[in-house]
């Protein structure tokens, strides 16, 4: 069940919306319209060591290959 985020066209609040099928009716919380914009969503996961330190680069993730670690086998 993925969360989406919204801009109301009418409006202009900002809101989230589960989303439980294509067929799901997404309308402001605010103003009811259905006229909205779908927002790009960012997301952070926590470091596997649990720290919260971000690196030089504004990543939590380590420098180097793709996925830090070799993990994906492209090293």
């Amino acid at each position: 069940m993925p969360i989406y985020e919204y801009l109301c066209d009418n409006c202009g609040a900002h809101y989230e919306q589960i989303v439980l099928s294509k067929g799901t009716k997404i309308a402001c919380p605010k103003c009811a319209s259905e006229r909205h914009t779908l927002q790009l969503s960012v997301f952070s996961a926590p470091a596997k060591n649990g720290s919260s330190e971000v690196s030089a680069n504004g990543s939590s993730m380590p420098s180097g290959s793709c996925c830090g670690m070799g993990g994906c086998g492209c090293n």
